[in-house]
């Protein structure tokens, strides 16, 4: 975890974090689509809480890491030994990440930037949604 992690400029607008907010009171999931908007969100929390912000983030997302916001993931295939890859092996971890990607390739998907693309969900979805913002208090 000595990684310098490549900084991303975000926005999380208030109307992002009302939208968010309402769709945790009525028990939906928050998908983000790309990485950036993962660490967009991810990165926007303090004190446990979702806030509007503007601004730069270093967040780096490895196995390990405790979701706040994100509960799944809309992504292409990253390149191995890559932080993108990391992060999505922090959603659904290494075995489970390997086992996924042993089955594109035997289905001949295509990896990178211009590739196919995954949607990922957390195996695990039994905290109950009444537990705040991040279902991890």
């Amino acid at each position: 975890t000595e990684h310098d992690m490549h900084g991303e400029w975000l926005e999380v607008p208030q109307s992002t974090v009302e939208q968010i907010q309402e769709t945790r009171a009525t028990g939906g999931r928050v998908i983000a689509v790309g990485t950036t908007v993962v660490r967009a969100l991810e990165g926007a929390v303090v004190d446990g809480e979702l806030q509007p912000y503007c601004g730069k983030t270093n967040l780096f997302i490895y196995p390990g890491y405790q979701w706040q916001v994100v509960e799944g993931l809309i992504t292409n295939f990253h390149l191995p030994r890559s932080s993108l890859l990391m992060l999505v092996s922090a959603m659904v971890g290494r075995e489970r990440l390997l086992t996924l990607y042993q089955d594109a390739i035997a289905q001949g998907y295509r990896f990178y930037s211009f590739g196919d693309a995954m949607l990922i969900l957390p195996e695990a979805r039994d905290v109950p949604r009444e537990q705040g913002i991040g279902n991890r208090e």
